[in-house]
C-alpha cells in the first residue's frame, strides 16, 4: 500500500502547472512546478527514477542517510552527468550532535600527474577527456562511508534500486542524446564503447530513449559489493564492519585492480597502489553568518567559501531596498561576487598540501569590510584582483610577486574571452546533479556528486565511469599557487553543497548543478529567500544572473571580464543600464538552476521541497 501511495504522489508531483505563490516587490508570481510538501521526509535529485529510489529507501523505513546513498548510487548508474568513478561531496547535519558535518570523497592525482608530465605532453592543462583526466575514484567510498557512519540499512538494501536500474532500466532522451553527441570520443576507449553503443554501426549507435539499457559489468561490480558485505555479515561482523569489508574490496581488492588494470591499458596512470591509498575525510565544514543565519560550506578544496565570503561582503548592502534584480542589485551583488571569486581563483586549493591560506582571514567580517570598499557603485571593475589576507594580519605573502602580477601575465591576458563562445559558456555551466534528503528523526543531507559524465572512459570491464576532474588543475603557479598538480593532490573544485541553520535548527538544504555558476546562483537563491520572502519553489525558478569575470575551473581556464548573463526577461531599460556601466551580456532563456532544496517550515512541523523548472531534477515528499 505504502509504494502505491507513494507512486501516486510521485505522479502528482510531476505534474507541471502554473502555481500562485506569495508576492515579493508588490509582484505576484507563478511558479511552473508545485512546491513539494512533506513531515515524514523528502527525497530530491536529478532524476525521477532516482527519486523513487529514495523514496523506496524511506518506505522500508530508512532513515535520510540511506535514502540519499540510494539516490546516489541511482544517478550514478543512470549517468545523470556522473558515473561510480566521480566524486562525491556532502554536508550532513546530525540531529543528535546538533552539528554539521563535511564529507570529502574527491579522488586525488594518481602517480605521475605532475605540471611537467602534462607540459611534456604539449598541454596547457591536464586533458577534459579520457584516461588522464581522470583522479582516483571517490563516489563509492564516500557512499560506503556515509552508509556505514550515519545510516542504518545495509550496503544491499541501498544499492538494490541501483542494481536493478542496472540489470536494464528505460533510458532517458537526456542521456540517450549524450551518448550520440559523444560517440566519436566514446569509440576512442573500447570498454565505454561495448557499453553505450548498442546500435553499433547503425546511424544512431547510442540507445533510443526509452530503450532498456542494460549494465552487465557495472552490476557484477555492485554485486561484488554486496557479496561481501554479507558474507562479512555471516561471520558475525557488525553492520559497520560489513560496510567497510565491502569498501576494501573496491580500493585495494579484485575491483580495484581490474580499475587500475583497465585505466592503464587506455594510457592512464591511476595505480593499484593510489587507491589503496587514498582515504574518505569526515572534515569540518566552513560557516559564516548572514543576518543571524548560519551558512555551511565545504574547506577550499571546493569553491564553497567563495559564496561565504561574498554573503560577508554582501551584509553590508541593504539588498531589500534595492529591489529584486533591479540594476543596482544585480551590480552588487556580481562586484561583490566577483571580489570573492578573484580569491577562489587564487587561494583556494587542497589544504592537506603545503602551508593553506588564511582561510580564517578570507572568512572574516573584517576582511569582507576591506574588499567591499573596492566596489565602484557606477561601473564594472574588469580588472579586480585577489587581495591579500596574510597582510591583514600582518604578515608576509608568501606569494607576493605572484600576487603583484596575477591576472596581467600574458597568459592571463589570452584566457580573457571578451566575446565568450559557446564552447566557453557550455564549460562554465557544465553539468552534475545533486541530491537533497531529509527524515523526521532531523537528519538532513546535501550532495553535489559529479564526475564519469557522458562521453566517459569506462575502466575496464567494471563498468566504472572515470571522473574527469583532473582539468581542474593548472600546471602553472602563476595561476593559482595552491592547486598546481601533484601526485596524491585533490583538484580544487567547483562542486558546492549548502546548508544553512537558523537558531540552531536546520533552515536550508539546497544544492545545485553546473559548473562555476553553483554558488553564484546558490547565493542568489539563498537571497531569494532571506531577503525577497520567496517561498523555496520560487527561489528555485526565479530568474538569476551570472558573473563569467572568473577563471573557469574547465577546458581553456578562460574568463569573460565584464562578461554578464541575464536572463531573456529582463527589460529593456536595465539591460541598457548594464551595458552602460560597462557589462558585456550575454543572454539564456531559463537562469534559475537546476537547484533542489529543502525548507525547513518549524512554524507548521513540514517540510518544503523545491526544483528548478528545467532539467529533469525532480523531488517525492512523504
Amino acid at each position: 500500500m505504502k509504494i502505491k501511495q507513494l507512486i501516486l504522489g510521485a505522479i502528482v508531483a510531476g505534474i507541471s502547472f502554473l502555481a500562485t505563490g506569495q508576492s515579493f516587490n508588490n509582484f505576484p508570481v507563478t511558479t511552473q512546478k508545485p512546491p513539494l510538501h512533506g513531515k515524514h521526509w523528502m527525497a530530491i535529485t536529478g532524476k525521477p527514477l532516482a527519486a523513487t529510489a529514495g523514496a523506496m529507501i524511506f518506505a522500508k523505513g530508512g532513515n535520510a542517510i540511506d535514502a540519499s546513498c540510494a539516490m546516489l548510487a541511482a544517478t550514478c548508474t543512470m549517468w545523470d552527468v556522473l558515473s561510480w568513478g566521480g566524486e562525491t561531496q556532502a554536508l550532513i547535519y546530525n540531529p543528535k550532535t546538533k552539528k554539521v558535518i563535511a564529507i570529502n570523497a574527491l579522488g586525488v592525482a594518481p602517480t605521475g600527474a605532475t605540471a611537467d608530465f602534462f607540459k611534456g605532453k604539449g598541454m596547457n592543462y591536464p586533458p577534459e577527456f579520457g584516461p588522464l583526466a581522470a583522479v582516483t575514484p571517490g563516489t563509492p567510498g564516500g557512499l560506503m562511508t556515509m552508509l556505514a557512519e550515519y545510516g542504518t540499512m545495509s550496503l544491499k538494501e541501498v544499492l538494490a534500486p541501483a542494481m536493478q536500474l542496472a540489470s536494464g532500466y528505460p533510458i532517458e532522451a537526456q542521456t540517450a542524446n549524450s551518448i550520440e553527441r559523444g560517440k566519436a570520443r566514446i569509440k576512442e576507449w573500447p570498454y565505454s564503447k561495448k557499453v553505450f553503443l548498442t546500435h553499433l554501426g547503425e546511424k544512431r549507435e547510442a540507445p533510443d530513449a526509452g530503450e532498456i539499457f542494460v549494465q552487465k559489468d557495472l552490476l557484477a561490480t555492485l554485486q561484488k559489493l554486496v557479496d561481501t558485505e554479507q558474507a562479512t555479515l555471516k561471520k558475525g561482523k557488525s553492520r559497520k564492519e560489513a560496510i567497510y569489508a565491502a569498501y576494501d574490496r573496491f580500493y585495494k581488492g579484485d575491483i580495484a585492480k581490474e580499475i587500475a588494470r583497465g585505466t592503464q591499458e587506455q594510457g592512464g596512470l591511476i595505480t593499484e597502489q593510489d587507491l589503496a591509498n587514498w582515504k574518505v575525510k569526515i572534515e569540518e565544514p566552513m560557516m559564516t553568518s548572514y543576518r543571524g543565519i548560519d551558512v555551511y560550506k565545504l574547506q577550499q578544496w571546493t569553491q564553497g567559501p567563495a559564496m561565504l565570503q561574498t554573503l560577508n561582503i554582501l551584509e553590508n548592502f541593504d539588498l531589500k531596498s534595492m529591489g529584486y534584480n533591479s540594476t543596482k542589485y544585480i551590480h552588487t551583488v556580481y562586484q561583490a561576487m566577483n571580489l570573492a571569486f578573484a580569491d577562489r581563483d587564487f587561494y583556494y586549493g587542497d589544504p592537506a598540501f603545503g602551508t593553506p591560506a588564511p582561510m580564517n582571514v578570507l572568512l572574516s567580517k573584517e576582511y569582507a569590510k576591506e574588499r567591499m570598499k573596492l566596489i565602484n557603485p557606477e561601473m564594472n571593475d574588469p580588472k579586480i584582483g585577489p587581495g591579500d589576507p596574510y597582510a591583514f594580519e600582518g604578515k608576509k605573502n608568501p606569494y607576493l610577486n605572484i600576487l603583484q602580477k596575477w591576472g596581467n601575465s600574458q597568459s592571463a591576458l589570452q584566457r580573457n574571452n571578451l566575446h565568450p563562445d559557446q564552447k566557453f559558456l557550455e564549460e562554465f555551466t557544465a553539468g552534475t546533479t545533486s541530491v537533497e534528503a531529509t527524515d523526521e528523526e532531523g537528519w538532513v543531507v546535501s550532495i553535489t556528486p559529479s564526475g564519469g559524465w557522458v562521453p566517459a572512459c569506462i575502466a575496464g570491464n567494471t563498468g566504472v565511469g572515470l571522473s574527469q576532474r583532473m582539468q581542474s588543475f593548472v600546471l602553472d603557479a602563476n595561476e593559482n599557487p595552491f592547486n598546481v598538480v601533484e601526485p596524491g593532490k585533490r583538484p580544487r573544485v567547483t562542486l558546492t553543497p549548502s546548508m544553512a541553520l537558523k537558531d540552531g535548527k536546520p533552515f536550508l538544504s539546497f544544492a545545485k548543478q553546473a559548473g562555476d555558476e553553483q554558488d553564484q546562483l546558490l547565493l542568489q537563491f539563498f537571497l531569494n529567500m532571506v531577503e525577497f520572502n520567496m517561498t523555496v519553489q520560487e527561489a528555485c525558478e526565479a530568474p538569476s544572473f551570472k558573473t563569467l569575470q572568473m577563471f573557469s575551473s574547465f577546458g581553456a581556464h578562460e574568463k569573460s571580464a565584464g562578461g554578464l548573463t541575464l536572463n531573456e526577461q529582463m527589460p529593456p531599460w536595465t539591460r541598457k543600464e548594464l551595458s552602460r556601466m560597462g557589462y558585456h551580456i550575454n543572454y539564456q532563456e531559463r537562469t534559475s538552476g537546476p537547484i533542489n532544496a529543502i525548507f525547513f517550515d518549524w512554524q507548521h512541523g513540514s517540510f518544503w521541497g523545491g526544483s528548478s523548472n528545467h532539467g529533469e531534477d525532480y523531488g517525492i515528499g512523504w
